[in-house]
């Protein structure tokens, strides 16, 4: 553990807590994480959590830990955790059941997806407070220009595209969620000779490869135009 100083005989030292009482995120009532960290419970060396339910489909959407390497534990369901290994160059993804664990070196961009309703997983981090940038910031806070300039793409496409995220999505898809509205704000950014066509649906093999979960059916522009549906601390 962390070098403490804390005064464990004191009589604020805290030993334990209920984790439901500290929602960071609720989607829904079967979607939500609640976290603890160091300033819910004091006497916590370099530990914390966040408690997460997800119903079938749903993301916790890509993010980095910039202070923290993060150990996912399913606890019921199933889901998929997914990395991308910034030293290979590759798209990892690792599917748990109960039992299982996946691990995501600190600073790593990645995600998770569930794919059964009912799934709890238990994320677990090597930091008091883990921190927290989510991919919807990113895409939101970064003027649509810049993208459009260092990647050489369409500007009017871009904003388009990106119009929808107007706040941190954490689990996605957003409530509100239109794919249909998102799709013509699009298109209508193209001449008329692009069309939108659907991404072919696949399913994990054994090594966890080629994943895009059933009933989440994406669209991309031909040829495909940058993507999309927010640093913070639990």
């Amino acid at each position: 553990m962390a070098i403490s100083y804390m005064d464990y005989a004191s009589p604020t030292a805290q030993f334990s807590y209920d984790v439901s009482k500290n929602n960071f995120f609720t989607k829904d009532s079967r979607n939500l994480i609640n976290a603890l960290s160091i300033q819910q419970l004091n006497t916590l060396g370099n530990t914390s959590l966040l408690d997460i339910y997800l119903s079938t489909g749903n993301v916790i959407e890509p993010h980095t830990h910039q202070n923290a390497s993060e150990l996912v534990y399913c606890i019921s369901g199933a889901a998929v955790v997914s990395l991308i290994n910034p030293f290979t160059k590759e798209l990892r993804n690792f599917p748990i059941q109960p039992g299982q664990v996946a691990n995501v070196p600190q600073g790593w961009w990645h995600y998770e997806v569930a794919t059964v309703d009912d799934t709890h997983l238990l994320a677990i981090f090597d930091a008091p407070i883990p921190e927290f940038i989510p991919g919807s910031d990113l895409l939101r806070l970064t003027p649509a220009n810049v993208f459009a300039h260092t990647y050489c793409l369409n500007e009017a496409a871009v904003k388009a595209t990106l119009a929808p995220i107007t706040e941190t999505v954490v689990i996605g898809p957003p409530a509100n969620c239109n794919k249909n509205q998102s799709r013509e704000q699009a298109e209508s950014a193209y001449p008329q000779n692009y069309s939108y066509q659907p991404v072919q649906q696949q399913s994990y093999n054994n090594q966890g490869q080629g994943f895009v979960h059933q009933g989440l059916p994406s669209y991309y522009p031909q040829p495909r135009p940058v993507i999309g549906n927010g640093g913070n601390s639990f």
